[in-house]
């Protein structure tokens, strides 16, 4: 935390320890079933089998609560990998259904959310506070809620992937799963801000009083990043830092902290007063 605090580099071979650990915790995910498979045998096939068993059980109560396929929420949870896969890994609501409207199946969305099973994200359309005000509510990702899961529905064999860090598989999905939980257990409201004229950055919070903008790079190029320099370049945003979380040390550079994925957790949401007095004269 100090390192954090400080912007310090961490000790090359604690960093390399931690990055071993994080991309473990990309394939088990914190489902106590899965973490106790991994502990008791370290086998990462037994946990994908313990998974997979998890995520037949979600569409079983899924089916229990939409027996009609009414609401399409068995459609939309099998949907989170692939449209996480995608480009801008934005959720699209026509490859659900060409006639789809999201003011009609709302609710389905609500569910899975209250239900645990998914974590949206949704657009704000500028980089101001409070970010609230410029939410757009049927412009969202879907990220699953627990980014173990999410591994597990994914094609055999990405266990090894991860592990052999093999470079054409795209682990953008996976990595941004991983900070969406992150960020959502220390309580911050999760954004992303997207511009036709700016670009898209994957995450927005308010921290300190601030907006702090948010990239998630799995590969090399986590420099580029032309979204986050337009937006701190934009005087009228009054933005001065962000964070790009990677696999590279902790560096500080033109207003932006490179900061190990593995530290997500120690942006903390600050605690407010609860007493409020104002006694007007």
């Amino acid at each position: 935390s100090e390192c954090f605090e400080r912007r310090e580099e961490i000790d090359p071979v604690i960093h390399e320890k931690m990055l071993e650990l994080f991309h473990l915790y990309l394939m088990t995910g914190g489902m106590p079933a899965a973490v106790a498979a991994y502990l008791k045998t370290n086998n990462l096939s037994s946990v994908s089998e313990i998974q997979k068993g998890i995520v037949q059980l979600y569409i079983k109560d899924i089916a229990k609560y939409d027996p009609n396929d009414k609401l399409y929420m068995k459609e939309i949870f099998e949907l989170i990998p692939s449209e996480l896969n995608s480009k801008n890994k934005r959720f699209i609501l026509k490859n659900l259904n060409e006639n789809f409207k999201f003011s009609r199946y709302e609710n389905s969305f609500i569910w899975l959310k209250e239900a645990g099973v998914a974590l949206p994200v949704y657009c704000a359309q500028e980089p101001v506070m409070p970010l609230l005000l410029s939410k757009s509510t049927n412009l969202f990702k879907l990220f699953s809620s627990d980014v173990g899961l999410l591994a597990s529905m994914y094609a055999d064999g990405i266990q090894l992937k991860i592990l052999n860090k093999e470079k054409n598989m795209n682990f953008g999905a996976i990595y941004e799963n991983a900070i969406a939980q992150e960020l959502k257990t220390q309580g911050f409201d999760l954004y992303y801000f997207q511009s036709k004229k700016q670009g898209e950055i994957d995450f927005l919070i308010e921290y300190h009083g601030k907006i702090l903008p948010i990239e998630v790079k799995s590969g090399k190029a986590y420099t580029r990043h032309q979204a986050l320099d337009n937006v701190l370049s934009n005087e009228p945003y009054g933005i001065d830092e962000a964070i790009v979380f990677c696999n590279e040390n902790i560096q500080m550079k033109s207003g932006v902290f490179y900061c190990p994925v593995y530290l997500a957790g120690m942006l903390k949401k600050e605690e407010h007063a609860e007493d409020v007095i104002y006694s007007p004269d």
